[in-house]
């Protein structure tokens, strides 16, 4: 579905248009349709988390698990998250566009940002998220219908106490064969986050009726709500309204 954002940004208009009825056909389809999406997962807490740092007021957090819509949307509804933000990590400040990471060969991921405040929420809470409703860390190069190693299960510590706490949940769910199988999520210390382009941002609030959203994401949103109502809050926190208040 994504591919059908690089159709409308480089044809003709005919083929706009063509586009846009097919897909006005597939929404409309869609109505009598249950709606799918990746089966949320159950997952113990972790057994070790990151210690508040200080005075800090925020800390910082990247994952990367699939299209980055849904992985911002996610943490956009969890409490104590300032702010969540799209974009690339991996790979080089050249090649951290949407069109070039798209190729799978410059290293990068797409991911998301989440600062947030370790008072209201641990690293090791949001873990739990990303592990159990934000994503299927047991695919391997993909997510879902994406494909290619942009869309790997990959968290990139901010520091080493980060990884550290990363590391040993990993081994816990394995250890404890939560999924079924070993999780395919990796961790990639000291790689640097490039926000990505502001269409990007927002991107299931502002679409929540776009059929990709509908099938892929909405159902996390849901999930987060089901299994962490403690934490799920019903708006938002959004990059363009941050960005409004400047």
């Amino acid at each position: 579905m994504k591919a059908g954002m690089d159709i409308l940004k480089g044809q003709s208009g005919s083929v706009i248009r063509l586009f846009a009825l097919a897909m006005a056909a597939v929404a409309a389809s869609l109505i009598a349709l249950p709606v799918r999406g990746e089966t949320a997962v159950v997952v113990p807490a972790s057994a070790v988390d990151v210690a508040p740092a200080g005075k800090a007021a925020t800390e910082t957090a990247v994952f990367a698990g699939g299209c980055f819509w849904g992985v911002q949307g996610v943490f956009q509804h969890v409490v104590g998250v300032a702010s969540a933000v799209s974009g690339y990590a991996g790979g080089s400040a050249d090649t951290a566009t949407y069109e070039k990471s798209s190729s799978g060969t410059t290293g990068h991921a797409e991911s998301v940002r989440v600062t947030y405040d370790p008072k209201k929420i641990s690293y090791g809470r949001l873990l739990q998220i990303y592990f159990s409703v934000a994503h299927n860390p047991t695919e391997l190069n993909r997510q879902g219908p994406d494909h290619g190693t942009q869309y790997r299960s990959t968290i990139f510590p901010f520091n080493a106490e980060q990884a550290k706490v990363a590391g040993s949940y990993i081994d816990q769910l394995n250890r404890a064969n939560t999924f079924g199988k070993k999780l395919a999520t990796t961790i990639e210390p000291d790689k640097r986050f490039y926000p990505a382009e502001a269409y990007h941002q927002d991107y299931l609030t502002l679409n929540p009726q776009q059929p990709y959203i509908v099938i892929n994401d909405l159902p996390k949103i849901d999930n987060l709500n089901r299994l962490f109502p403690a934490v799920y809050q019903a708006a938002p926190v959004l990059v363009g309204a941050a960005k409004a208040s400047r």
